[in-house]
């Protein structure tokens, strides 16, 4: 029987490996975290003179990748110069003014706030288009290579399962472990697991300046580690560093079982700290809440290593090696952490999801919001199984009601629970029989975990459904962003921070060409029909011809109509109209 056990073992690890394959892909570098708001020149439009910088305004903050910026004109020269410098979220790049007329491609690869990079490319013509044989993506502006898109993915897959295996058997180890059994196997398991951990967290350092510089695994120099290092990423990688160090001195007498309470206090700290390094480095650490994120994030992980975890060492150890006596000591203890970790799991999860998706549309229609919904689907499978599990081991272990607290472990090594007494002690045959029944659902819910936390590896590489939905709708960063055309100009305005209070407004002018375009007088009013909100005129600032800045305050939050008029002429003018949603 061994022998079919095996292969059982074996195939049934390949299918998940491989069902974690499909949700583990390298996310496209071309859909970034940060979205691309404005560009200036506009792009594809015609200027006629050569301007001194080029502006690309981002969602969030973002950091230049070294010598990856480049401006290439007709002739095939680049005609940027100088260093591109950030201001808040928009990159300045400063060009030469003297330049041929024709198209010139500006490439550009940046490093957005949560460390994934950023590379696209636009165009913009001086005088008049031409051709322009330049391809931004050649220059390695905005190329990712395949092998280092796998490898953080693997990587981030290898961080997560090490915490499982590092969490799961210290807690078990440390409050539910029989005495006479042998610890040295889950033992075993969680230095495993925190050596995948610390494998994982220096893969991720070393991974990060290949994949922010766009080139291959072994393409890198010194400056580009020393970038990595000296950023949020990698100050917060370091940190996990040091506190996995502190972590594996403090675990080593606690899973030997000889742990005093001054070893597991620091422990708990340390590991808490520890877990929020994967906040602090991601996704949550640049939302919009980030103290909210990062500590929904900490205990999200936290309870989904607890749960998970321990289900490994209960298969793997526990439902094979315990007598009856045991199990209906540890079972209901068991349980009732599952429970309180699911619960947390669930409550964190949905923290982070109001802040990271941000509305039904972007869930339904964001590849990030798909993996929340695929993630939800298997955790609700995952909780069926769970559901069997609790029902199994209260039917098969009676409890006394009226005994608060069983006290330490008793003279055979079982023990206590933390509060959970246990009134007899179940049948020999009742407990056989249900731990049989448990290895099978406690089995699925370990693949079910372990798909799970593949997907989650996804999740980390992939574009925040609010970032990806900012793409189509400016508005939810704080910016509305829009082009309005007449039969005598185009304009480009920005209303921010389109909320009730001050607002401002930036407003570009070009003609139906694309070229700036002098305008003699401006016009900007807002009104809210709804409300019976008369149209207040916006106070105006010239800046160029084509350029003017204002300010305008809005009392109410609704659909505000916005219209501009221009007058370009003594005798021509026209208006155009829009409505922008302004919140309280």
């Amino acid at each position: 029987m061994k022998a079919p056990r095996r292969t059982v073992g074996v195939l049934l690890a390949g299918l998940v490996l491989g069902v974690m394959g499909l949700f583990a892909l390298p996310a496209d570098p071309a859909a970034a975290h940060a979205a691309l708001v404005r560009t200036q020149p506009v792009q594809g439009t015609v200027v006629p003179q050569a301007p001194n910088e080029i502006v690309v305004t981002f969602s969030e903050a973002v950091q230049p990748v070294k010598d990856k910026i480049k401006v290439i004109g007709p002739d095939g020269k680049q005609y940027q110069q100088g260093t591109p410098t950030v201001s808040g979220a928009a990159l300045h790049i400063p060009v030469r003014t003297s330049v041929p007329q024709g198209t010139f491609v500006v490439g550009y690869r940046v490093i957005s706030a949560d460390g994934h990079p950023v590379g696209a490319a636009f165009t913009y013509s001086v005088g008049a288009p031409s051709t322009n044989n330049a391809d931004a993506t050649a220059e390695g502006s905005s190329r990712t290579d395949a092998v280092v898109s796998w490898a953080v993915s693997i990587a981030d897959f290898l961080g997560f399962a090490g915490l499982v295996l590092a969490v799961g058997p210290a807690l078990v180890l440390l409050a539910l472990w029989p005495r006479r059994l042998d610890r040295r196997g889950p033992a075993r398991l969680g230095y495993a697991g925190l050596g995948l951990v610390g494998l994982a967290t220096l893969l991720e350092l070393y991974l990060e300046a290949p994949y922010t510089a766009g080139t291959g695994l072994f393409g890198i120099g010194g400056g580009d580690l020393s970038a990595v290092i000296d950023s949020r990423f990698g100050w917060a990688h370091l940190a996990r560093l040091g506190l996995l160090a502190i972590v594996a001195v403090l675990l080593r007498p606690v899973l030997a079982g000889r742990g005093t309470a001054w070893q597991k206090y620091p422990l708990l700290v340390a590991a808490v700290a520890a877990l929020a390094t994967w906040g602090i480095s991601g996704h949550p650490g640049t939302s919009t809440a980030p103290a909210l994120t990062v500590v929904a994030d900490a205990a999200h992980l936290g309870s989904v290593a607890v749960w998970i975890g321990g289900l490994v060492v209960l298969f793997g150890f526990l439902l094979r090696r315990a007598n009856p006596r045991e199990l209906t000591a540890i079972l209901p203890v068991w349980s009732d952490w599952a429970t309180a970790a699911v619960i947390t799991l669930v409550l964190a999860g949905t923290a982070q999801a109001l802040v990271e998706i941000g509305s039904v549309d972007a869930l339904l229609h964001t590849r990030y919001g798909v993996l929340v919904l695929v993630k939800v689907g298997l955790l609700v499978a995952i909780l069926a199984a769970a559901t069997v599990s609790r029902r199994l081991v209260r039917r098969s272990v009676p409890r006394a009601p009226d005994e608060a607290d069983a006290g330490p472990a008793d003279e055979d090594g079982l023990p206590a629970g933390g509060g959970t007494a246990v009134a007899t002690v179940a049948p020999a045959s009742t407990m056989v029989a249900t731990a049989r029944a448990l290895r099978r659902t406690v089995l699925i819910e370990v693949i079910g975990a372990v798909i799970v936390i593949g997907v989650a590896a996804a999740l980390v590489q992939t574009t925040p459904a609010r970032t990806q939905a900012a793409v189509s709708n400016p508005a939810t960063n704080g910016i509305y962003s829009a082009t309005l055309t007449s039969q005598l100009y185009q304009l480009q305005f920005d209303v921010e921070p389109v909320q009730t209070g001050p607002n401002d407004i930036h407003l570009y002018a070009y003609t139906p060409q694309g070229a700036p375009l002098k305008v003699l007088e401006w016009k900007v009013t807002a009104a809210l029909p709804a409300q019976g909100i008369e149209p207040i005129e916006a106070v105006l600032t010239p800046i160029t011809d084509s350029h003017d800045v204002g300010q305008i305050t809005l009392p109410a939050a609704g659909q505000w109509q916005f219209s501009f008029t221009l007058r370009t002429t003594e005798i021509d003018e026209a208006t155009v109209t829009t409505l922008v949603k302004i919140n309280q």
